[in-house]
């Protein structure tokens, strides 16, 4: 018998990641041989004799390199027929491995900072992300920035209707939507339902972006230092920072700084701006941000996209542009009331930009999050050719948890079982440092996928269009399906609630809206006729979530009693969370079921 499991202490103490310069105990069972070898890996082959402990057990203890980085061991067993070999298991998940037969795929460790810490607000939050032209209109709507509106947005529609559908306008040049028409959803709007969001327990608010830009959406960044004046204005902005202040709620913003909109003061493609952007040619101060194949119409662009164009992220005067603690564009937000930053398509940035970033805003306060949007697991990702780990303590704080979206999605459709959903919650738990992991913005819906109901009814694929959009726009659930994919969703909001990280809302999930992939995900907030009863199901998962901190830090267990049942258990040890702060909690067990 060969094994090792690295989800059990038994086998592997402690568990999970492990601070620089710490010792790690690894033990092996085996009744082949008298003789195994524990290799590791860390950019060198480290090969240790392990020793017998009891009747075919084997133990070693290593002390992991004083610089964080990822380190991976896997067992040689020396057999007189020739060598075997163990590793992980062939999912890479961790836990009980595999024989292999030559080089196997090895367990992974996490090595941190040991210094490393993440805000405390973000482990006991519960996070509500708005596309800020679909939530709310203020009673005031656009008056007195009606010329500002037209001036920065001439090729704009408006609904007059709040409810009606999106428009699907598609460039024939890119094929993309072009999410030029809008809603008129504002900042004060926002204010104004701050009371609906603290009763359900929120305490971040993730804003989708609302700097000046072209499209509704905004990842199009015209102008990072206005406010787009379509939401609101500084002084909007301010009220709103204020007024979720007093409401114990935090404002998250998102940023986007891989490239800028080609309609922007940086580029400046149409010349709606009043200054030279790098458009007009190289006597403007843009104009090295920009790689021109061509001047001006060829040039580098995020996805091929034309709207979009690339920014030269290693040149010095754009990062001083961000960066620069007295006037930069992510030190100063968070200067103006902003608790930090989610950082759009984050593993398509510099490392050493990302870590500036975090120095950056840790400066301007050091309780600000950087939170990045990465699909993938963020401890082990190959991004253009190179290993990429977010979570050492030197870049972010932690990730949307696509991951386990996938999973859960996966999970209440039947695609995999509860303990296969388990695998996956504990290899996070394994592979994250504990600051990194009790960070993790767990979500659902969002809008970069189809809403969660349209998920939970089996319409969830790979990629941000996952079909034609004119059928998409055919789709609409039935009663039953309906019925069937609110029940999954409130037993999934049950377990991200019983899970470290912040729960996360997407907009009107909560009152049940539905809709495909963009435009339809992005349907203005259903506020006349919402599914009151789900809304209350949710809000009542959070407020359970929001009153024990047993759910917030404390540690966890996982088990799969059947193919569709997860048991999830909370508690403290000796008194303590996984922080070493007080818990008086009691242990909380929370079953969720896809029967």
């Amino acid at each position: 018998m060969l094994f090792h499991d690295s989800h059990d202490t038994a086998y592997r103490k402690p568990l999970g990641a492990i601070a620089a310069g710490d010792t790690l105990t690894i033990r092996f069972q085996c009744d082949e041989s008298e003789n195994v070898t524990l290799r590791v890996w860390d950019g060198a082959e480290h090969k240790t004799i392990m020793h017998s402990t009891s009747e075919h057990m084997f133990e070693a203890t290593i002390t992991v390199p004083q610089v964080p980085s990822l380190i991976w061991y896997d067992f040689i067993i020396h057999r007189p027929g020739g060598d075997a070999r163990y590793g992980t298991s062939h999912d890479q998940l961790g836990g009980i491995g595999s024989f292999y037969y030559g080089q196997p795929q090895s367990y992974q460790v996490t090595v941190y900072d040991p210094a490393y810490k993440t805000p405390e607000f973000l482990h006991h939050g519960i996070v509500y992300q708005i596309f800020p032209d679909r939530f709310m209109r203020d009673k005031n709507g656009m008056k007195g920035r009606v010329r500002k509106i037209a001036a920065a947005h001439p090729d704009a529609t408006f609904h007059e209707e709040w409810n009606e559908a999106p428009t699907l306008d598609i460039d024939p040049d890119n094929s993309d939507n072009r999410a030029l028409d809008f809603f008129g959803g504002t900042l004060r709007g926002i204010k104004q339902k701050l009371g609906y969001l603290k009763d359900m327990g929120v305490s971040v608010i993730y804003l989708n972006p609302v700097f000046r830009s072209r499209t509704n959406h905004r990842y199009d960044t015209g102008n990072y230092e206005e406010i787009d004046p379509i939401v609101g204005d500084q002084a909007a902005y301010d009220e709103l920072i204020a007024a979720a202040k007093k409401q114990g709620i935090r404002i998250m913003m998102d940023g986007v700084f891989s490239h800028t909109g080609a309609d922007s003061k940086y580029f400046n493609l149409f010349e709606r701006y009043d200054n030279l952007g790098a458009c007009q040619g190289p006597s403007s101060p843009y104009y090295d941000w920009y790689h021109f194949d061509e001047f001006p119409d060829r040039y580098d662009t995020w996805w091929g996209f034309y709207t979009l164009p690339a920014v030269n992220k290693d040149h010095p005067s754009y990062r001083s542009y961000l960066l620069n603690p007295d006037t930069g564009v992510l030190p100063r937000w968070v200067k103006k009331g902003a608790c930090g930053w989610r950082l759009d398509v984050a593993d398509e940035l510099p490392m050493n930009l990302l870590r500036e970033m975090r120095t950056s805003i840790k400066g301007a306060d050091e309780q600000s999050v950087l939170l990045g949007e990465v699909w993938e697991d963020a401890s082990n990702k190959i991004a253009y050719g190179k290993q990429r780990c977010y979570c050492l303590g030197d870049t972010l704080d932690s990730v949307m948890n696509y991951p386990l979206r996938r999973g859960v999605i996966d999970f209440f459709n039947g695609v995999i079982d509860a303990n296969q959903l388990r695998r996956i919650i504990l290899h996070q738990q394994e592979v994250y440092p504990t600051p990194f992991y009790y960070s993790l913005m767990n979500l659902l819906g969002s809008h970069d996928r189809v809403r969660i109901l349209n998920a939970m009814a089996g319409y969830d694929q790979d990629g941000i269009i996952q079909m034609d959009r004119e059928e998409a726009a055919k789709i609409k659930l039935g009663k039953r399906e309906l019925k069937t994919a609110k029940k999954r969703y409130v037993e999934a909001v049950k377990l991200l609630c019983a899970l470290p990280g912040a729960p996360t809302l997407y907009y009107g999930d909560e009152i049940g809206m539905t809709g495909m992939a963009d435009p339809w995900n992005r349907a203005p907030m259903n506020w006349d006729d919402p599914d009151e009863k789900l809304h209350d199901d949710i809000a009542q998962l959070l407020t359970r979530r929001k009153h024990h901190h047993v759910l917030q830090t404390g540690y966890l267990s996982v088990e799969a009693p059947t193919e569709d049942t997860l048991v999830i258990k909370r508690y403290a040890e000796d008194g303590k969370d996984v922080f070493g702060e007080e818990l008086s909690d009691k242990d909380m067990t929370i079953k969720v079921s896809r029967k």
